[in-house]
Formats: C-alpha cells, structure tokens, sequence
C-alpha cells in the first residue's frame, strides 16, 4: 500500500526504530472523528494510553471498498491537519451489532467517562452522521468493527 507522502518521513523513522517492518503490513494513515475537535482529542487520549480501541461502522470498510484492519496491521495516527502522532499496531479486531458491544469494550476505547452509556450515545450520533454520508440509516443491529490497538511509536522513542 502507498504511504502518503506527509507521513513518509514518520514512518521511516519507525521503520527504523522498529529493525525494518515488512511494507505491506502499513494499513492507513488516517485522523479519529469527522471535525477538528474530536480528532485531536481523541489522538491525544492514544498518546496518553487512555485510548487502545476504536469502532467503525462495517458499511463504511464496504461503502469505500476497504479491507478491515489485522492484527498485526500498522497505522499511523494523525491530528486533523494531517500532522504523524503515533504508530499503532492492531492487536484484535471483532465484529459484533452496535446493540451488543460490550462496557468492557467502551472503557478500553477510553472516551469520555468511559462507561457504555457514554460511548452509545456518542457513537449513535458520530455512526448516524457516517450512515447519511454513504447512504444508510442507523440501527441498532448493524455491524461495527472494534478495533483494539496498541502504541508503538511516538516519534520520540518506542512505545513497544
């Protein structure tokens, strides 16, 4: 897969810390949220280990043609404006209705108070606005794609 050229340079300099990662294990360089806001935050939650999960909607991997995430698949994390903050190494990916992701799953994605409350209602309304943009309507029993990771570059040192 092609990295883009803005994140070129943080790569290499993970590929270099980490002895040589084998290219096609590079998954995407992409931003948490749909707004300014929510994306920088959310990185920041990554860099302080608060954050190790994030959800997405099944439709969206299928509206955009695009395979899930692997264990052992690496991305790198940007702010809104496109600025490398870390690499993160999926380590579990598992498929499940919005209706039945778990508390357990709420609190490792880490945002707000963490509890399955918050992420519900936080997640119905950031997934409605994604099922608008590609033609779809929320409910509680589409598919949503819960990703786990770890940090294992900050650009400073190895977080491994």
């Amino acid at each position: 897969m092609h990295i883009p050229v803005a994140i070129a340079e943080f790569w290499k300099r993970f590929d270099a810390d980490a002895g040589s990662i084998d290219p096609t294990r590079f998954y995407e360089a992409f931003h948490f949220g749909d707004n300014e806001e929510m994306a920088n935050s959310l990185a920041d939650l990554v860099l302080e280990g608060t954050k190790c999960a994030t959800a997405g909607l099944l439709w969206s991997f299928e509206y955009m043609g695009k395979a899930l995430p692997q264990p052992g698949d690496f991305s790198v994390v940007t702010s809104w404006a496109g600025s490398p903050m870390c690499v993160i190494e999926t380590v579990r990916v598992d498929i499940v209705p919005f209706n039945e992701v778990s508390a357990e799953f709420a609190a490792v994605e880490g945002e707000g108070d963490g509890s399955l409350e918050f992420w519900r209602q936080e997640h119905a309304s950031s997934f409605s606005r994604e099922c608008a943009r590609i033609g779809r309507v929320f409910n509680e029993s589409m598919l949503v794609a819960c990703e786990r990771f770890r940090v294992v570059f900050t650009g400073s040192q190895s977080a491994a």
